[in-house]
């Protein structure tokens, strides 16, 4: 319910439309109910053969009902809409702004796909929260309240067979299939996650399905989630409709209750026979509104369900900092490259026994070149990832000169700080619109300098660059990368794997502009090559998470310890 009291809370901030609606909505149904009753006393007094001017004034107020009806209904649907689109445009406004920080990371935590089918699926689902859950049964008790009470001033008996009506359509039939309902729902999220997951994947892996040779066994598969999915939609609507089947028998038993009970208090003598169609006619029509109550739970459960997965995505709120990040924004202001130090830290990602990182402590002076080497899975990128607080350690603390990093907010470090990734996104656009990421003030003379510094100058900053630079190589990719942050030119380098693709020239090159350029910054790089390491500050090795060797290349090669052993095989390799 804390989740959907979020949902509430922006709702609520229609006020204006919400009252509209509601008032909207109560004329709407009491012009309704006024309608039918003035048609059923027409009929009967008709009968008796009254007075010309009599009937002109009944026909006259049942076409002026009718035309109330239709305005109030109109204003009730163009009110209640509105709000309803403002109300999701809120909440994926609310939702993005807390989603955007976490989005380093959040693919360790959800597959994209169930991702897509959260942000999506369970945002428009929320649209029926307004329609359906938040101002409809206000307006239904406020109807029925009101013909309850103009029914007593006539028969207080029919009267009470309308509250017995009113409490068993609208509480009693409703919350005994909201029972299985949730069930029922859970089941379809579920569902339509597994599904959207799977369709990701298939998209994604469709090459390597066809070179493999899967491509059958996937679709296979993707048909029977596919083929799970309608038939737990199947289950919903038939749970839905017998629901609804069920409201519309108990309300036609009230309908037959208020006419057997009338009839005999007109033939006992107690009430005016005049008024028997009136109470037909009202019971009949005050129960239109109460036969969608039986869909009332089933909406309910769904904006509870889709408010919670949606709202269990970005967790806790992450904008609280404490006051120390006045420090920081002082120490960016003056560009001066930070001092990092790691005192105990160990982190496991999430729902995993193993830790990535263990009890890892290091110190990175101010301007200092460090570099982090390791076999595959030491983790090495994990560390980078601590470092730019993409990850939070689990135990352990992390100080950006004396400032605790859980006191700075992801942005300051980032705003400061050159990156490259293993993997580094470029977006569908030209060459110059991909580099003026990191400095939209560039000239093209700064673009074309940078790209020679790279030995991408064969390229044209007009040159086009598809959807996640599928025209690009590997090698590419990096320089194009590594030349974003030439460009930014920020007071600390986190560098993982920037060359991996890259030939032994081009690395060379590439390496001299970037330790010239980070002269007096503080630079981190990991790399399994150990090649050019001389010129680093200090050199920590890695092995299952612990720092194994830490020092200058001159020590650990004098150590002859693990360090030696893999720049021996590196030697060798290259030698044979």
């Amino acid at each position: 319910m804390k989740d959907l009291a979020l949902v509430v809370k922006l709702t609520v901030m229609e006020k204006k439309d919400i009252l509209l609606s509601i008032i909207f909505g109560f004329v709407t149904g009491i012009a309704a109910v006024g309608l039918f009753a003035a048609s059923g006393y027409l009929i009967s007094k008709a009968a008796l053969a009254p007075p010309l001017y009599a009937l002109i004034i009944l026909t006259a107020s049942v076409k002026m009902l009718g035309f109330i009806r239709a305005f109030s209904r109109y204003g009730e649907r163009y009110f209640s809409h509105r709000a309803t689109f403002t109300m999701l445009s809120n909440l994926r406004v609310s939702f993005f702004e807390k989603l955007e920080p976490l989005a380093p990371g959040i693919f360790q935590k959800f597959r994209s796909g169930d991702l897509l089918a959260r942000i999506v699926g369970d945002v428009e689902t929320l649209q029926n929260f307004f329609l359906r859950v938040f101002y409809p049964p206000i307006v239904l008790i406020m109807v029925f309240l009101s013909t309850i009470l103009f029914t007593s001033v006539y028969s207080v008996h029919v009267a009470f067979i309308l509250l017995a009506g009113l409490l068993l359509t609208t509480f009693i039939v409703p919350a005994f299939f909201a029972l299985k309902q949730g069930k029922v729902d859970r089941k379809v999220r579920e569902r339509r996650g597994n599904l959207s997951t799977e369709v990701t994947e298939f998209l994604y892996g469709y090459r390597d399905l066809k070179i493999y040779q899967q491509l059958e066994d996937k679709e296979a598969q993707l048909k029977q989630v596919s083929q799970a999915y309608i038939e737990e939609q199947q289950q919903e609507g038939v749970h839905h409709i017998f629901s609804q089947s069920a409201n519309l028998m108990v309300s036609l038993i009230v309908s037959w209750s208020v006419l057997g009970v009338g009839a005999y208090l007109v033939a006992d003598g107690q009430m005016d026979g005049i008024f028997l169609a009136m109470f037909l006619m009202i019971s009949l029509t005050v129960f239109e509104n109460a036969t969608p109550m039986a869909a009332f739970p089933i909406h309910l459960q769904d904006s509870r369900q889709a408010a919670n997965r949606l709202f269990s995505v970005v967790g806790k709120d992450e904008d609280a900092v404490d006051e120390t990040v006045d420090d920081m924004q002082e120490w960016v202001a003056v560009g001066q490259a930070p001092a990092i130090k790691m005192t105990d830290v160990s982190f496991s990602f999430p729902e995993e026994i193993r830790q990535t990182i263990k009890n890892v402590s290091l110190s990175l002076p101010a301007g200092s070149k460090t570099a982090i080497v390791g076999p595959s899975g030491s983790g090495k990128s994990t560390l980078l990832q601590l470092l730019l607080k993409i990850s939070v350690v689990d135990q352990g603390e992390i100080r950006m000169g004396d400032i605790a990093m859980n006191h700075i907010p992801q942005e300051s470090i980032w705003e400061k700080a050159n990156v490259v990734l293993q993997k580094n996104h470029f977006f569908y656009g030209s060459l110059r619109e991909n580099l003026q990421l990191a400095k939209d003030t560039a000239s093209d003379d700064e673009l074309e300098a940078v790209l020679n510094k790279v030995q991408l100058e064969y390229l044209s900053l007009s040159d086009q660059v598809l959807e996640k630079g599928e025209n690009l190589s590997g090698g590419e990719k990096q320089r194009l990368a590594i030349a974003r942050v030439m460009l930014k030119d920020a007071p600390l380098w986190i560098l993982d794997e920037p060359t991996s693709s890259v030939d032994a020239l081009t690395e060379d090159h590439i390496y001299r502009h970037l330790f010239d350029q980070a002269e007096d910054d503080t630079l981190v790089l990991v790399s399994h090559r150990l090649t050019g390491m001389e010129k680093m500050d200090q050199i920590i090795v890695m092995e299952e998470g612990s720092i194994v060797e830490a020092g200058t290349y001159s020590v650990l090669m004098d150590k002859q310890g693990y360090f030696y052993e893999l720049k021996q095989i590196e030697q060798s390799v290259f030698m044979s």
